[in-house]
């Protein structure tokens, strides 16, 4: 029984050091979870959980921000809020493609911010 302690004590203390090790708060990986989440609701066609699934990823990705500086994370932001909206509005292809671009940005495979694509503020969101 305690080899069984140490052993899961062992596991958590190396989960916790990989996620630290690699810069990725608990926030950020929950953000990313749930943004997953809102992207598979969007594409069966469900906008109000895409919805509820991109509002907890927005308030993990808040939280992450208030943790540390994360490259792309504000970007990210703001296309979670644009998903947000657009599901709301009933457009569920362009929410689920927002939550699309907002993992791109949290998982940082994005451009840096400044040099975006195209911001929701250009495609005329929020």
């Amino acid at each position: 029984m305690r080899c069984g302690y140490v052993l899961a004590v062992g596991g958590i203390a190396l989960l916790f050091a990989t996620t630290v090790a690699l810069g990725q708060s608990q926030h950020l990986t929950d953000a990313i979870t749930h943004t997953q989440a809102a992207i598979a609701q969007g594409k069966q066609g469900y906008p109000d959980a895409l919805a509820a699934q991109a509002r907890e990823a927005l308030r993990h990705a808040e939280a992450a921000k208030k943790e540390a500086s994360v490259p792309h994370l504000d970007e990210g932001i703001r296309w979670l809020k644009q998903a947000i909206e657009q599901s709301t509005q009933g457009q569920g292809e362009a929410a689920t493609q927002a939550a699309e671009r907002a993992l791109v940005q949290f998982s940082g495979d994005g451009p840096p911010p400044a040099q975006s694509a195209q911001s929701p503020q250009e495609e005329g969101g929020y």
